[in-house]
């Protein structure tokens, strides 16, 4: 399987640091997509904070993808879903820190949570 990011400089908005516009995937056998993935914990608790929800976001991620044979690294597409705007900026963090140096388009959009504890919640498409 191949990724190839897309940011062409002509013709449309530039496309920030931690971002491309479009992934083209070439070769995939496989597509897995992703449920809005939560800050919970194993026992389901949300946690203690927006940093701590984001941790237990990654993990659970990493663990969804390993049921799947796949690893962050498979991840082409990435939705948060945040409760509040102020979240961008820690969550992009999360995010980069998660996926080191590939970029992936992605989409945050701020939404009223089902649970008031929920504060983050994202969805990813890999492909192997």
């Amino acid at each position: 399987m191949e990724a190839i990011p897309h940011s062409p400089s002509e013709g449309v908005y530039p496309a920030v640091s931690d971002y491309v516009h479009a992934m083209e995937v070439r070769g995939a056998e496989r597509m897995l997509f992703v449920s809005g993935t939560m800050g919970l914990d194993p026992s389901g608790v949300p946690g203690s904070s927006l940093e701590h929800q984001l941790e237990l976001i990654w993990n659970n991620l990493r663990a969804i993808l390993a049921s799947a044979d796949m690893t962050v690294d498979n991840i082409v597409r990435l939705t948060s879903y945040l409760r509040d705007a102020s979240y961008a900026g820690p969550n992009a963090v999360a995010r980069v820190a998660a996926l080191g140096d590939r970029l992936i388009p992605t989409t945050a959009i701020v939404v009223q949570t089902l649970s008031e504890d929920w504060l983050v919640e994202i969805e990813v498409i890999a492909v192997a």
